[in-house]
């Protein structure tokens, strides 16, 4: 199975969970992002990757218009009826893969991934597709889980994430990051970092990781490298500490 399908397969059969998600329906970078909308007036957002809609759902109400954008049309379906039900009318459905947008250059003020792009095939293509399609005055807000940049502490986060979830691709580091942006002509500067508690058993039911792999991730992380265990301050039900970075970026030169 190709990679997008994998990514549409994977998350269409989990679309309600990460609707109900607490690491994905609430956080204070939904906030940070309200208030960059509240920056313009009215203005055109794309959700890129949008999951089960929470940015969608926050930026509507500050927006002339919210396009959904993700692989998954069960997740669009779950994003469309939830949407309904907040009686957000201005809220947008459309199915397609970051690294090709349907739309017409600089069709948006703002442009909006969250927890997405781990999950794409080709980084650098998609960032190159946000600056095609955002308003020369726009902004692309960036939010992701963040590898460490010391490669041991990489390699395991890689492994458990792609353990857990067949369809993951890659946490990039903040260096990966920079250096993606400057090469797609974005400039761009780190808003925020923090910390997301990923209580194991939610972790893994979200995703319905079978039971195999999840065995596979709890040896993985009882094996770790001492130094490893305690930078991702696994716990003894193996929970675990990830990073997460907010990053806005803007047409170079503008």
């Amino acid at each position: 199975m190709k990679q997008q399908a994998l990514v549409a397969e994977q998350f269409g059969n989990t679309a309600v969970a990460y609707l109900t998600s607490a690491v994905h329906a609430g956080g204070a970078d939904l906030e940070a992002v309200k208030a960059v909308v509240q920056r313009y007036k009215t203005p055109a957002v794309l959700d890129l990757g949008c999951g089960a809609g929470h940015i969608s759902f926050s930026a509507a109400p500050f927006s002339a218009s919210v396009t959904a954008y993700d692989l998954s049309e069960q997740m669009l379906a779950v994003v469309a009826e939830s949407a309904k039900q907040r009686n957000l009318e201005n809220i947008h459905v459309r199915q397609g893969p970051a690294e090709k947008l349907p739309f017409p250059d600089a069709s948006f003020d703002m442009v909006v991934t969250r927890f997405s792009a781990h999950h794409w095939e080709d980084v650098p293509a998609a960032l190159k597709e946000i600056h095609r399609v955002l308003h020369p005055d726009g902004v692309a807000i960036v939010i992701d889980i963040i590898a460490p940049e010391n490669p041991l502490h990489d390699t395991t986060l890689q492994a458990v994430e792609l353990l857990r979830d067949a369809s993951h691709v890659r946490d990039y580091r903040v260096s990966e990051w920079a250096a993606m942006f400057d090469a797609a002509g974005l400039s761009h500067q780190q808003i925020d970092a923090w910390q997301l508690k990923m209580v194991f058993e939610e972790w893994v039911a979200r995703m319905r990781t079978p039971t195999d792999r999840v065995i596979a991730i709890r040896s993985l992380l009882d094996t770790a490298p001492e130094e490893t265990r305690r930078y991702f301050s696994v716990e003894n039900d193996h929970s675990f500490f990830i990073d997460a970075a907010f990053f806005e970026a803007r047409k170079a030169g503008h």
